[in-house]
């Protein structure tokens, strides 16, 4: 009975679909999942169920994420549940943990070679070893192309083919990087190290080629989930596949319009073929959007219903289940710097109205739009931290914090309380909790270091009960040594803190994470989609980049573009991908004389007001909803409507369409407009029409009768 209850509570608040996805039998399932549908919730409690009514055990089950946060969440969020034991780990933890432990059954009883962290260095040697100079960015590029390989399972000596095949930007001639590939294996193997491409392929290889291996590992992993599955690479399938052994109890979810990574090697291929791989798997959609508005899920639907090829055969049409927020902004600026200073005062008003700072993001195409983001909101004081790479706790000043307040446990006295302490600890590292230094590198320390001072203010107001037997608990001690602890368990996880600023991200780098405000900026052609994206798969790519970046903002989006990306610049053409802009020109006029800038425009998105979905037809903007959504017509309306437009054109011997169109009539009998500002919010109808026909139309809605408002009586000439 108590298992029974304990996993109807998992079951407890799932909408229909997620409880499908949790209650589905053993076996392949299949979960496509939305942004914001709760793709995270859904599996967890997969887990949690099948293991409270013991149709698994917690310890037989692997469940692989893409990085090491998004695995200590769903470790967190299983615990929470009353599930311990399962492995939630990385690809590359789970083949690292396997590696390291088979490793004298494998080596013969040798050690298992140095893992390296970058290839930068060895490539390096490696390019000049056949005579080829580079520098540390060259060398990162061709680090990126033998990681793109190797991920696709292709050889040094299959190089040149298989970059043809994939229609790959090589850094140099492909026979070059050929040739720099397998110098860099040459190197490697020399130096007695292995790259994270080798550690997965020594886990295959552990398993396909040993036996006794393979036993041990299908033992201890029977069941399988991968998380954010369009993001698997050739190299991890096959390790899925080794672990698997030819067993089908396997959940994947993902979704295929949030394929970004294809440069890396990664593929949707797997998700959108699994049914057919698995021709009894369970699919289950998800579709109900439970992270941003109905306003930001209308825009969404917008951008990638237009999408193209093999990931739109998947393509899912979300539906917000929020209440209805403001409308998205789109905003053309007459350049760059004018588009910048625009979105900082924005950051600004919202700080200032009560949004927090680190519930803001600015998103770009590119890392080198990210300087005039910086800049500008520098000088108009908003805190703000670039997310690049590097994670958090991998930092040199946040490593070096984290000695320093080591160090400052032993001359710290016991009873001093612990923020004071760490705010002590950090002085030796040259922080204090004053203003934030000017610069960017400086200022991104100081915002890095005051983190750790936030995390100690969690840290103090929320201890957590630590068990003692099967009936003490105990609080845990609020001292500098135990936080000291914390910050050691963060890092093993690498689970970073929330550094309070906006966030300044790439749309690559903001996958997975969500704000309450987001600014995407720079949406011209040209940068989104970039110059270099020419095939039609690698345009269909930019296009769910905008997808992505829509869909991170819960309440407040904002969309521009710079017309040129200097004063007086030549004109750009706005995004293709932003179907509400204008595309008769390339923006706003380029800025006259004496450097004068022109205003900047602002269309609004204007959306359905039954679903909420962004409107892109003109009939459908001047009816206000979709042509499918419920109509509150009212016929009796529309027909005395009709009658006196008649008559009003009779008199004026105009069309009847130039009084007001079919569409705006029907918007008038649907919307009934009580007062002349809900007259003109109907689109269709300016002040011009306001004045002659306003008072004749408001009265038709009243009730008057046609004979009432004759065209005699309707003021003047033909509009």
């Amino acid at each position: 009975m108590a298992v029974d209850s304990a996993a109807e509570r998992v079951l407890a608040g799932l909408d229909p679909e997620q409880r499908t996805a949790v209650t589905a039998p053993a076996g392949p399932v299949c979960i496509l999942a939305g942004a914001g549908t709760g793709k995270t919730r859904a599996v967890t409690h997969r887990i949690a169920y099948r293991s409270l009514t013991g149709e698994v055990v917690p310890r037989h089950v692997l469940a692989v994420t893409f990085t090491a946060r998004a695995a200590a969440e769903m470790r967190a969020r299983l615990t929470a549940l009353g599930v311990g034991g399962v492995q939630a780990r990385t690809f590359h933890a789970a083949a690292l943990r396997q590696v390291r432990y088979f490793a004298p059954r494998l080596l013969h009883g040798r050690e298992m070679p140095e893992l390296l962290d970058s290839k930068v260095r060895l490539v390096t040697l490696a390019a000049a070893k056949i005579g080829m100079r580079t520098d540390r960015a060259a060398a990162r590029d061709l680090a990126g192309e033998i990681e793109w390989a190797k991920s696709s399972l292709v050889e040094p000596a299959e190089y040149v083919v298989a970059a043809a095949k994939a229609l790959r930007e090589t850094p140099h001639e492909p026979a070059r990087v050929a040739e720099v590939f397998a110098a860099y294996e040459t190197l490697k193997r020399a130096s007695g190290v292995i790259d994270f491409e080798d550690m997965l392929r020594a886990a295959v290889w552990g398993i396909e080629e040993h036996n006794d291996v393979a036993e041990q590992v299908r033992a201890q992993y029977r069941h399988f989930v991968v998380d954010e599955y369009q993001d698997v690479n050739p190299l991890q399938q096959r390790l899925l596949d080794a672990w698997l052994g030819g067993r089908d109890d396997l959940t994947v979810v993902g979704d295929a319009s949030q394929t970004i990574y294809s440069f890396t090697g990664a593929t949707s291929s797997y998700l959108i073929d699994f049914p057919r791989h698995h021709r009894d798997a369970v699919v289950v959609r998800l579709v109900r959007d439970y992270r941003s508005t109905p306003q930001v899920v209308g825009l969404a639907n917008a951008v990638i219903k237009q999408a193209r090829g093999a990931e739109a055969r998947l393509r899912l049409e979300l539906v917000g289940q929020r209440a209805p927020g403001p409308e998205p902004d789109l905003r053309i600026f007459a350049d760059e710097p004018a588009e910048a200073a625009a979105v900082a005062a924005r950051c600004r008003q919202l700080i200032a109205g009560g949004t927090p700072a680190r519930e803001i993001a600015v998103l770009f195409r590119t890392n080198a739009q990210s300087e005039a983001y910086e800049k500008a909101l520098t000088e108009a004081e908003v805190p703000y931290v670039v997310q690049g790479a590097e994670r958090f706790f991998e930092r040199a000043e946040v490593r070096q914090a984290m000695v320093a307040l080591r160090s400052a446990v032993r001359a710290t006295p016991g009873e001093t309380p612990l923020v004071p302490a760490v705010v002590d600890g950090l002085a030796a590292v040259g922080w204090a909790p004053d203003q934030p230094p000017p610069g960017g590198a400086a200022r991104e320390r100081w915002e890095a270091l005051a983190a750790l001072v936030q995390l100690a203010e969690e840290y103090a107001a929320s201890p957590v009960l630590l068990p003692l037997g099967e009936a003490a608990v105990s609080e845990r001690p609020v001292s500098l040594s135990n936080f000291c602890d914390e910050l050691q368990r963060r890092a093993a996880q690498q689970h970073a803190p929330t550094v309070e600023g906006v966030t300044l991200a790439s749309l690559h780098s903001a996958k997975g994470l969500e704000w309450d405000a987001v600014f995407l900026v720079g949406l011209s052609d040209g940068t989104l989609p970039t110059t270099y994206a020419k095939t039609a798969e690698q345009l269909e790519e930019e296009r769910r980049l905008l997808y992505v970046g829509v869909t991170r903002a819960r309440e407040w989006l904002w969309l521009s573009y710079g017309a040129a990306r200097s004063p007086g610049g030549r004109a750009r053409r706005p995004s293709r991908f932003l179907p509400q802009l204008d595309r008769s020109g390339g923006g706003p006029e380029r800025a006259g004389a004496g450097n004068s800038r022109k205003p900047d425009r602002r269309r609004q998105v204007v959306s359905c007001r039954v679903c909420g979905a962004t409107l892109l037809a003109g009939a459908d903007r001047k009816l206000g909803r979709c042509p499918t959504c419920p109509s509150d017509l009212d016929d009796e309306l529309l027909e005395r409507l009709r009658e006196w437009r008649l008559r009003v054109a009779g008199a004026q011997k105009v069309p009847a369409y130039v009084v007001f169109t079919d569409a705006t009539l029907v918007a008038l009998a649907e919307r009934r407009p009580g007062r002349s500002e809900e007259l003109i919010a109907i689109a269709g109808i300016g002040p011009r029409k306001l004045g002659l026909y306003g008072d004749a139309v408001l009265a038709l809605v009243d009730g008057a009768d046609v004979d009432d408002v004759a065209p005699e009586k309707t003021s003047g000439e033909s509009p």
